[in-house]
């Protein structure tokens, strides 16, 4: 048995903690993700010890179980033996846990303290003198609240904060905080990199694999509160009664950790299979023969839907929809809105308190030649015509999901629409599970944009919060890179992205190097240079990325459809907008995508000062040059290099970093686990070669318009 798994476990024998806690007892795999209880320093432990002996939870729900068991593997792991008091024994414990109205004399304790505004998930942390000692209380308004209080409280000791006086409270900045699993019904995971679906559909909903739980409880550690279950490219069987009741299944595990479910819908559900075979179309789950949204049928359908979803869920959390999207069935099919198909939804799930999540990844070319213009035109002037329970839910970037694009314009010009902001966990266009790229500072830069839609300081994280425009509901969804791989995700740096994804959306204040360092510490180890040497290597591998793939602001030059390697060449695809050449423009003059005023004018979908700032050659920051601009070959940059020796020296700087990546590593060894070590090693090796190729073909590629000589970071001056 491994260790890894141990951790995960919910009840440990102390004979199996003694694997865990006692080092090179059995090799780790990287199943127990960042929950695997990892000694603390050495002059924090023994303070730790003195401090925490005991531990009294009350209630008796699963969730106060989950609780309980939680602490006392983990205090047990990291700690030694705790003493399980009971509720009769509150006032003789060091650390209490429960809601504070639930319990007199728990409440007489906090009450002085605690804020008002906790809400249904926050938390406090407080050090209570009592009897000559410090009593450690964990509290909240809900027993939620506890759990995610209670996994903070593991996360502060393996991070080694200092416990002495503390008064901690943390809630929420963001009410959806969700996953989006583009998982199939057959198993296969759309852009997953890491297996096949967790979701075994064929064995639900008589058998609960265990895995359900360890992911439900490693999304409750992180404040991750929905998971939508299945592909946006939906299959309408999802819908099905017998479908319905594997979902219920999922939920009953998941409802006792704060998570509720989530379904893709396809929008010709309610047509009959029939029909759309003879439109050479999916077929729909349903006895009608369209699915128009101002059809008085249609909506009956939807309504009678929801109302068998609810009796089986009663917490059900909602809709996510692609529509008219990439040939998905939608609205437009009847002339009709964004608007009008998301508001038949919205309206069968009002009675419940479902929302809808309408996708705003819509691009059609009869809208704007530039495919970066699209998404707004189509919904912005629809500003205010939803129903309050609908979320317009927007990629981060105007395109897809690429290494690196500037914020969205839809975000701050939907002043009566709450924007849910969708973030790629799994790495579609940045090496897939091949590449450690680490994405907290990616999704940093983008939340930290700002949009000036307000003026200075509208930050799109102040957009999607809710600060902003005061919207009724905020969220945040990102696309998970979950699979059925031992260790999750593929990569065993790709589950920090999983962690730092959830720990943002709680709190999107913290910082890309804060979050990594927990992750580290967590996951890898304790020890100083380790943490250290490993967090700079994090910090640095997405630019590095962007650098050995899309430097400079360029974007889609990768494979088709399997977005992986280079192919800058490609001018031939099914549709235009899908080839390298049309997102280069890379010619004789110059290389990049005029969106200036004189060209695509995209930039006058930004708020001033970016619409200026953007619009000039010399105020565009550089990072967005080739996005913005076609820009010639021998421009002088700010380095006083051109353009040219720019994108060489970004180029090789990106293939540099990872070299440097197995560097660090390598010297490293004898403080990781061998497992994880060998794997990532390997994993590091491919990525020199595939950084490696990306640099050879992109700049082979375009120095056949440029005929200029390719040079390195130490031959650009």
């Amino acid at each position: 048995m491994r260790a890894g798994k141990f951790c995960i476990t919910r009840l440990l024998p102390l004979l199996v903690l003694q694997y865990m806690i006692e080092p090179g007892a059995a090799a780790y795999d990287g199943y127990g993700l960042w929950l695997r209880c990892l000694y603390p320093d050495s002059s924090l432990l023994s303070e730790y010890r003195a401090e925490i002996t005991s531990l009294t939870v009350t209630g008796n729900s699963k969730t106060c179980e989950i609780i309980r068991n939680e602490l006392n593997s983990g205090l047990t792991s990291l700690l030694g033996k705790i003493e399980i008091r009971p509720e009769s024994g509150l006032n003789e414990s060091d650390l209490i846990v429960g809601p504070a109205n639930a319990d007199s004399r728990l409440h007489q304790i906090v009450a002085p303290v605690l804020p008002d505004d906790l809400g249904p998930e926050g938390f406090m942390i407080h050090a209570h003198q009592s009897g000559g000692k410090e009593v450690i209380v964990i509290t909240a308004n809900t027993e939620i609240g506890c759990l995610y209080g209670a996994f903070h409280f593991l996360r502060l000791l393996q991070t080694g904060q200092d416990l002495k006086q503390i008064h901690l409270v943390s809630r929420p900045k963001i009410q959806y905080r969700l996953l989006d699993h583009w998982d199939n019904l057959n198993g296969r995971v759309e852009r997953g990199y890491a297996g096949r679906s967790l979701w075994k559909w064929e064995e639900l909903p008589d058998s609960i694999d265990s895995r359900y739980r360890d992911y439900a409880r490693a999304n409750a550690s992180l404040g991750i509160n929905g998971t939508v279950l299945n592909n946006v490219n939906a299959d309408p069987r999802i819908l099905r009664t017998d479908y319905l009741q594997k979902v219920a299944a999922l939920a009953n595990v998941f409802r006792p950790y704060g998570i509720r479910v989530f379904l893709s819908v396809n929008f010709s559900s309610p047509i009959a299979a029939e029909f759309e075979v003879n439109r050479n179309r999916r077929g729909g789950i349903g006895n009608l023969s369209e699915s128009d949204p101002l059809n008085p049928e249609v909506r009956k359908w939807w309504k009678d839907k929801a109302a068998e979803i609810y009796k089986l869920i009663p917490d059900f959390g909602g809709f996510l929809v692609k529509a008219n999207s990439e040939g998905m069935p939608g609205p437009l099919d009847y002339n009709r809105s964004h608007a009008d198909g998301a508001n038949m939804l919205a309206e069968a799930l009002a009675p419940y308190g479902g929302v809808v999540m309408w996708r705003s990844f819509v691009y059609n070319t009869d809208i704007d030649p530039d495919r970066a213009k699209r998404a707004y035109l189509d919904f912005v002037p629809l500003d205010g015509q939803f129903m309050k329970n609908v979320f317009v839910q927007s990629k981060n970037g105007p395109v897809d999901f690429q290494p690196r694009e500037p914020v969205a314009p839809i975000f701050g010009a939907m002043p009566d629409t709450p924007l849910m902001l969708e973030l790629q966990i799994t790495q579609e266009y940045l090496g897939h599970s091949t590449h450690l790229v680490y994405l907290g500072p990616m999704w940093k830069e983008y939340l930290e944009f700002d949009t000036f839609c307000r003026g200075e300081g509208s930050t799109l994280a102040t957009i999607i919060d809710g600060t902003l425009y005061h919207y009724p509901i905020t969220g945040i969804a990102g696309v998970t890179n979950t699979g059925d791989d031992r260790n999750w995700t593929g990569h065993f740096f790709a589950q920090a992205n999983w962690y730092a994804f959830g720990r943002l959306a709680w709190d999107h204040a913290l910082s890309a190097e804060e979050i990594a360092e927990e992750w580290v510490r967590q996951s890898l180890g304790q020890d100083t240079a380790l943490v250290k040497q490993v967090t700079r290597m994090m910090m640095g591998s997405w630019e590095a990325c962007v650098n050995y793939m899309t430097p400079l602001g360029l974007h889609h030059i990768m494979q088709e459809g399997f977005h992986y390697g280079p192919q800058p060449s490609l001018d031939r695809a099914p549709r235009k907008d899908w080839t390298s050449v049309y997102y280069h423009q890379a010619d004789s003059m110059g290389l990049g995508f005029d969106r200036s005023s004189g060209g695509s004018n995209a930039v006058g979908q930004y708020f001033s000062p970016l619409r200026e700032k953007f619009d000039r050659l010399d105020t565009c920051p550089e990072k967005y040059l080739l996005w913005f601009h076609h820009v010639p070959w021998n421009y002088s940059m700010k380095s006083g290099q051109t353009l040219w020796q720019s994108l060489c020296v970004h180029y090789y700087s990106g293939t540099d970093y990872v070299k440097g990546m197995i560097d660090t590593w390598t010297n490293l060894k004898n403080k990781i686990d061998p497992e994880v070590y060998l794997h990532v090693s390997e994993k590091l090796k491919q990525q020199q070669k595939d950084a490696s190729i990306w640099r050879d073909t992109c700049l082979n590629y375009f120095q056949e318009f440029s005929r200029m000589k390719i040079v390195n970071g130490e031959h650009a001056e």
